[in-house]
């Protein structure tokens, strides 16, 4: 049996996802909660996997889920947003988050995340990151073979120059090659030159990896355009 915990603050969607989810023979909810405090202690109770959602009142969802990983390294925290960004899915990668699916993923979709092996890859909602595909071109490493060790030294703003930094930022939003090329005002084969440069700088084997390194490192900001919400709480207005 499957323990799952719904960390979400509108309370319809909440009712809804517990509803959804108590009525599978193979799966149990053991409680929708609207913050991330209020998940923490069911958290260390044998729960395996969590629906979070970004926006939350408190601490968010990105930074929720460093604290469940920390408090539970074995749980599985599933991100659910209706803000896609694919910088917002890097972000949660990098928190520790095992899948990321929209607000308006089929019932189907979110009970199979829910199901999927805990050693699986990382789940996106399908169509969510179509413009972070795989570069081509890169070389394959052979078979067993390990990455090459990079010096710490060498980690920071001054491992890209100015224009990597600047499609760096641009992979960050979603852009693939030819849309970055776009906005720059370059070729297409310049910009994915630009890219297999910073992925090699960043030691990446796709611009996902790409961006989650970056944000590590400090070269991203986890999620562009988000600022704290000083507004009364309850007048304030968020993406559902």
């Amino acid at each position: 049996m499957t323990r799952v915990l719904v960390v979400e603050d509108q309370r319809t969607l909440a009712d809804a996802l517990e509803l959804a989810i108590g009525a599978q023979p193979d799966l149990e909810c053991v409680g929708a909660v609207d913050t991330v405090e209020q998940a923490l202690p069911l958290a260390r109770t044998g729960t395996d996997v969590v629906l979070m959602d970004v926006h939350l009142p408190g601490t968010d969802g990105i930074a929720g889920t460093s604290l469940l990983k920390r408090a539970a390294p074995a749980l599985r925290v599933l991100i659910l947003t209706g803000d896609p960004r694919p910088r917002l899915l890097a972000a949660a990668a990098a928190a520790g988050a095992a899948g990321f699916l929209t607000k308006d993923s089929a019932l189907p979709d979110i009970l199979a995340a829910i199901r999927a092996p805990a050693t699986g890859p990382l789940l996106v909602a399908g169509g969510t990151l179509v413009a972070l595909a795989e570069v081509p071109g890169d070389e394959p490493r052979p078979p067993g073979a390990e990455r090459p060790v990079r010096s710490p030294a060498r980690r920071g703003r001054d491992r890209c120059t100015a224009r990597e930094l600047e499609v760096l930022r641009l992979l960050g939003e979603g852009l693939g090659p030819k849309a970055i090329a776009e906005r720059l005002v370059i070729s297409p084969h310049t910009a994915r030159g630009h890219i297999k440069s910073v992925m090699h700088k960043l030691n990446a084997h796709s611009q996902l990896e790409t961006v989650v390194t970056a944000i590590r490192e400090g070269l991203l900001d986890p999620v562009p355009g988000d600022r704290p919400d000083t507004r009364d709480p309850r007048t304030r207005t968020r993406p559902i």
